[in-house]
């Protein structure tokens, strides 16, 4: 798979599908303000314009099902926004584009770093399924924030 890059132009789109598919998350942690659910399109116009941010996405028949960003911070690639449309989800498709985005991230990447909520079952059982590796947690207001790290797998790299 070849993720699509989005720009400001597909900021509508991946707001719609952001909000659809977070609030979920938000009924799960009790906690309607998280980022996601409160950006507003200038914001994350003005976020995926800038060049460090990475947006990536997949399309079917046109219509936008998942997106996530990228931002590329020295040898850091701080993934976020990972979303996949709800009636899309379990088919494979978020890990699938995370792996593909992760891949043609800009050689300087060695590690990706993301987070998650304590009780976002579906992410918690994909990330380490992606070699993804939980480094720490930090207190929410009523929940906990996972936190997780891989470091960059490169073709002809042994997986461990």
């Amino acid at each position: 798979m070849t993720p699509l890059r989005l720009g400001p132009a597909d900021a509508g789109e991946i707001l719609t599908l952001q909000r659809a598919a977070y609030v979920p998350e938000a009924r799960a942690h009790n906690a309607f303000d998280l980022p996601p659910l409160v950006e507003t399109l200038d914001q994350l116009k003005a976020a995926i314009d800038q060049p460090a941010c990475f947006a990536w996405g997949t399309r079917e028949a046109g219509r936008l099902v998942a997106s996530v960003r990228i931002v590329a911070d020295g040898e850091v690639g701080r993934v976020g926004r990972l979303v996949v449309a709800p009636d899309r989800q379990g088919h494979g498709l978020g890990s699938a584009l995370l792996r593909a985005a992760e891949a043609v991230m800009p050689s300087e990447v060695t590690v990706f770093r993301l987070f998650t909520g304590e009780l976002s079952v579906g992410p918690l059982r994909m990330y380490p399924k992606l070699g993804y590796v939980e480094t720490h947690r930090t207190p929410e207001l009523h929940y906990e924030v996972v936190h997780f790290e891989k470091p960059r797998v490169r073709s002809g790299d042994a997986v461990r």
